[in-house]
Formats: structure tokens, C-alpha cells, sequence
């Protein structure tokens, strides 16, 4: 019997066996790169769902303030909420780049409940 794949791997690459891009098999890994895909796509990128994404985009040219990482992180808690509902935020953190005054760093510390199991991780984001 074959493996069983979850959901496509990030970041994208080639599958040396013959599948169009490599796919995850473990549940860590693919609620992770859930993640990634949920908070990269903006919201109407996703065909057939129109409300999938974080719009995080639309804060590049923003000033690097409070109000702005406020936003930045309710708009991240919006659709972790609703896209990724066994996805419990921990801890979540924007705050400015060290090496760079016009980059923002996100940390999401996350723990994911899937019935009796319960894994933790998190994630950086930085743009």
C-alpha cells in the first residue's frame, strides 16, 4: 500500500516521483504549510473562495507603527479562526525587523488539538 498525502509541501518544489509537486504525509508538517498557504494568499486569490487568505500584503508600505501591527495580527487571527479552526494561537508576535527598519517580523506560537494528540510549532513571517 501506497503512502497517504495530506496536502501539498511548502515550499513548492518538484516531486522526483512523477507527482506534479511534492505532497506532505505527515500531519505536523501539513497543518504548518496550511498555514503558510492560508497567510501568503490574499483574499480572492483562491478560486471558489473568495474569503480564503490574510491580505497581509496590503501592509507592505504601511508605516511600521503599532496600528499596523495590530492590524497584522488581527487580520492573522481572523483567518487562522476561520480556515483553521483546530489551530489554537499561543502566542503572536509583530514586532519590527532588527536588520531592517522597513521589514515587520511575525511569530505565530501555535498548538494544534487533533483529538487525543497535541503537537506544538510556530512560524516566522517576515515582509
Amino acid at each position: 500500500m501506497g503512502s497517504r498525502f495530506i496536502n501539498i509541501q511548502f515550499p513548492f518544489q518538484d516531486d522526483p516521483d512523477g507527482k506534479f509537486l511534492k505532497m506532505n504525509s505527515e500531519s505536523k508538517k501539513a497543518i504548518k504549510s496550511d498555514l503558510v498557504h492560508l497567510l501568503l494568499t490574499n483574499k480572492g486569490e483562491r478560486l471558489y473562495m473568495p474569503d480564503f487568505g490574510a491580505n497581509l500584503r496590503q501592509y507592505i508600505f504601511e508605516q511600521n507603527d503599532g496600528v499596523t501591527s495590530t492590524a497584522i495580527t488581527n487580520e492573522i487571527n481572523q483567518a487562522i479562526k476561520k480556515f483553521i479552526p483546530n489551530l489554537n494561537v499561543t502566542q503572536l508576535t509583530s514586532t519590527p525587523s532588527t536588520d531592517n527598519t522597513h521589514a515587520v517580523v511575525v511569530k505565530i506560537d501555535y498548538t494544534v488539538t487533533t483529538g487525543t494528540f497535541k503537537s506544538s510549532d510556530f512560524v516566522t513571517l517576515k515582509f
